[in-house]
C-alpha cells in the first residue's frame, strides 16, 4: 500500500509567518505612514528624491519590523547586554575619536560613518527590562539604583555630544522601564516638584536669566538660546525665534480645514524651515488644518493606547516592561515633536514618527513596532 501524503496549501505553510502581526497596530502605523507619505509629496516635491527616499525607507523599516517580529522573547532578551555594552563603548569612542559636525561630536567612522547613540534608544529600554526580569520577585531599592546607573552613562555621554533630542528620548525610554518596573511615587514626586519649580523660576525671572552673560553652568550655550528662545521667540525673530514664530504661523493658517492639499503658502514660499525634517507637522497644519491635526493625533493615541494593551497581556515581566517603553518612545516622538512645531517646548530636533523624512529615525520604529509585534506574537502563541 502507498500512503496519499496531502501537502499543505502554501497559505497555510506561510499563515506562521504572519502570526507576529497585530492587526489594530498594523492598522494605527498604515494610517500614520499614509498621513506621512501626503504630507512629504506635498512639503518635499520640489527638494530633490525626498519623496522617494521616505517611502524607501518606509518599506525599510516594514522589512525590518517583519523580520524583528519573527524574533522569539528569549531571544530579543539575549540581545540586551550585548546591544547595550557595543552601545555605550561606540558612545566612549566617539567622546574620544568621533567626528565633529556644526560643533557635535556625534558620528564615528567604523568603515561606515554611524551615530551610535541612536542604538540606545532600543538598546536602553531592553537592557533595563532585562534587568529587572532577572530581580523580579525581589526588588529592591538598590536594584533601581544600579538601573538609573546603567540609564545614566548612555545618556550623560549623548548630552556631553551634545545631542539634547535623543538624549531626551533615550532617558524617556529608560524612565519608563523604570517606572512600569514599580518605582515608588515617594521617589517621583520629588524630582518632579522641583522640575516644576524650576520652569516657574526660568519663567518668572525670564529677563534676568536670558539677559546676555547669564552664566547657566548645567546646559550649553545653544541649549540656554533654546529655552529663551522658547519662552520669547520675538526677541529674534529673523534668528533663534524664526523657526517657532513660522511654525505656529503655519499651524494658525490652516485653520479648521486646512488650506488643501498642496496649497500651504508657507509651506511652498519657504517660510517654514526644515520643512520636510523636523518642522513638517507645521506644513501637515497647514494644510489639513486643524481637523487633520485631530485625525492625526487619534491616530498616534490608538497607536499608543494598543501598544499599551499589548504591554498589559504581555506573558513576562520583561516583554511587559518592553512593550511599555517601545510605546513610550512613540509617545516621546510625537508629543515633543508636536510640542516643539507648536512653540510649547524647545527646538530639540526630534522627528515626528513615520512624518518626518530621515532614514535612521524610520529604522528605529521598525525595530520598535516589530519588537511589540513579537510580544503581541508570544501572547497569542501563550493563549493558544
Amino acid at each position: 500500500m502507498s500512503a496519499v501524503f496531502n501537502q499543505p496549501s502554501l497559505v497555510r505553510r506561510i499563515a506562521p509567518v504572519f502570526q507576529g502581526f497585530d492587526g489594530f497596530l498594523a492598522f494605527a502605523v498604515l494610517l500614520l505612514a499614509g498621513a506621512g507619505l501626503l504630507t512629504m509629496y506635498s512639503s518635499g516635491y520640489d527638494h530633490g528624491s525626498r519623496f522617494v527616499d521616505h517611502g524607501r525607507n518606509m518599506v525599510l523599516a516594514a522589512f525590518i519590523m517583519f523580520v524583528v517580529a519573527q524574533i522569539p522573547l528569549q531571544r530579543l532578551m539575549a540581545f540586551a547586554v550585548p546591544l547595550y555594552a557595543t552601545g555605550v563603548t561606540l558612545l566612549i569612542a566617539v567622546a574620544l575619536f568621533g567626528i565633529t559636525k556644526k560643533g557635535a561630536t556625534r558620528w564615528i567612522n567604523i568603515g561606515i560613518v554611524i551615530q551610535p547613540s541612536e542604538i540606545l534608544k532600543i538598546a536602553m529600554p531592553l537592557m533595563l527590562a532585562w534587568w529587572f526580569q532577572r530581580r523580579e520577585g525581589q526588588l529592591r531599592p538598590l536594584d533601581f539604583g544600579v538601573a538609573t546607573l546603567l540609564l545614566a552613562v548612555p545618556v550623560g555621554l549623548i548630552m556631553k555630544q551634545p545631542d539634547l533630542g535623543t538624549a531626551l528620548l533615550v532617558l524617556a525610554a529608560g524612565l519608563s522601564v523604570i517606572f512600569f518596573a514599580g518605582l515608588s511615587w515617594k521617589l517621583i514626586v520629588p524630582p518632579v516638584l522641583i522640575g516644576v519649580i524650576a520652569v516657574t523660576l526660568i519663567v518668572g525671572y525670564e529677563s534676568t536669566l536670558c539677559a546676555d552673560g547669564f552664566d547657566w553652568r548645567v546646559l550649553h550655550d545653544y541649549q540656554k538660546q533654546r529655552v529663551c528662545t522658547l519662552l520669547d521667540p520675538s526677541k529674534d525673530p529673523l534668528g533663534k525665534g524664526f523657526h517657532i514664530i513660522q511654525g505656529m504661523i503655519a499651524i494658525g493658517a490652516g485653520g479648521t480645514g486646512g488650506k488643501g492639499f498642496m496649497q500651504g503658502t508657507q509651506t511652498h514660499l519657504e517660510f517654514i524651515p526644515e520643512r520636510t525634517t523636523d518642522f513638517i507637522f507645521a506644513a501637515y497644519s497647514e494644510e489639513f488644518g486643524l481637523v487633520g491635526n485631530l485625525i492625526l493625533i487619534a491616530s498616534f493615541i490608538f497607536l499608543i493606547f494598543r501598544g499599551l494593551a499589548i504591554a498589559a497581556g504581555a506573558p513576562t515581566l520583561f516583554s511587559r516592561l518592553l512593550a511599555g517603553a517601545v510605546t513610550m518612545i512613540f509617545f516621546t516622538y510625537a508629543f515633543v515633536n508636536m510640542g516643539m512645531v507648536s512653540g510649547i517646548l524647545p527646538v530639540v530636533g526630534v522627528p515626528l514618527p513615520f512624518i518626518s523624512y530621515g532614514g535612521t529615525a524610520m529604522v528605529t520604529l521598525g525595530l520598535a513596532l516589530g519588537i511589540l509585534m513579537s510580544i503581541s506574537r508570544a501572547k497569542r502563541l501563550t493563549q493558544g
